[in-house]
Formats: C-alpha cells, sequence, structure tokens
C-alpha cells in the first residue's frame, strides 16, 4: 500500500512539474534598437550589386527627319543571386564615341544627359517595364552625331552608397 501511494505522489508531482511551463508563445513582439537587430540590414542582402544594359536598345531615327534621333536604353538591376529587382537609383547616361581596334572601346565623351532621379516610388514606377523587368529611358540625341559607332555608359547611384556602371556599344545609323 505504501508502494501505491508512494507512487501515486511521484506521477502527481511529475505531472505538476511537466505542467509547470512558460505558458502558450504569443506572438513575436518587434526587435527593440537596443536588440543588435538592425532591420534595415536585412534588407541589405536585396539591394542591386550589378547594373546591365539589355541589348535590346537601340538608336532610333524618323524616317522623315522631323524628329530628332534617340536612343531607347533598357536597363536592369540585379541582385547578387542574378535576379531583376526594382530599386530607387539615380541614372546617369553618357555617350562616347567608339575606338576600333581597341581593349578600351570608349574614346571621348560625345554627350551627358542630365541625371534621372528614380528615388521618388511614383517617379521609378513610370519608368519601369513590368514585362522585360528594366526600366526603358528614351534619350534625346542632337543631331550633330557624326559617328557610326558610339558607346552607351549608363551609371546607377544606390541608396546604399554604391555606384554600378554598365556599356554597350551601339551602331548609329544616319
Amino acid at each position: 500500500m505504501e508502494k501505491v501511494a508512494l507512487i501515486a505522489r511521484l506521477f502527481v508531482a511529475s505531472l505538476l512539474v511537466a505542467g509547470a511551463g512558460c505558458g502558450p508563445e504569443g506572438p513575436e513582439l518587434p526587435a527593440s534598437p537596443d536588440s543588435g537587430f538592425n532591420s534595415l540590414s536585412a534588407y541589405s542582402s536585396y539591394s542591386p550589386v550589378k547594373i546591365n544594359i539589355l541589348p535590346l536598345t537601340q538608336v532610333v531615327s524618323d524616317i522623315d527627319g522631323q524628329q530628332a534621333p534617340k536612343i531607347i536604353a533598357y536597363v536592369s538591376l540585379l541582385d547578387a543571386f542574378g535576379s531583376h529587382q526594382k530599386s530607387p537609383a539615380i541614372f546617369r547616361f553618357e555617350l562616347y564615341e567608339r575606338i576600333q581596334r581597341s581593349a578600351e572601346p570608349k574614346g571621348s565623351r560625345i554627350f551627358i544627359w542630365p541625371d534621372i532621379d528614380l528615388t521618388n516610388a511614383v517617379e521609378n514606377n513610370n519608368y519601369w517595364r513590368d514585362f522585360l523587368m528594366a526600366y526603358e529611358f528614351d534619350l534625346n540625341l542632337e543631331d550633330q552625331i557624326n559617328r557610326d559607332h558610339i558607346v552607351l555608359h549608363a551609371t546607377a547611384l544606390c541608396p546604399n552608397g554604391r555606384r554600378l556602371s554598365a556599356q554597350l556599344e551601339l551602331k548609329y545609323k544616319k
């Protein structure tokens, strides 16, 4: 009889110990500034690390000669995994003459366009083309360009301080 009472007491004590916990888990609270977790650092691996001028980029000239020629440039920003992404940035475009048979095809600068600031969400969305996963820019040219081969150079100035650059050689038919 004493054994049964001892076993019963041990059983009740083990139930009390097992049942005494911290209670059900509640919703997670946001990290405090003192916790060492910086919410902005979580997004740093999603920031652009490369810029690419798509081969769809071309010089378009009006057949009737009524409008000045322009370059329609398609530019994509890529993250560390090679995924195309939309990101705030300031874009700068420059046009250079192309040097034949040279390791560095960029010669002297022909033209530089004013910076295009896409840090505003609405303005950024105006340039974004979902079907291409890239930005589209219409860059007006001046008529006095008298070269057959040119180099378009694009630079993206990212909010994290990175400066990403790419270039593409184009044929200019007058």
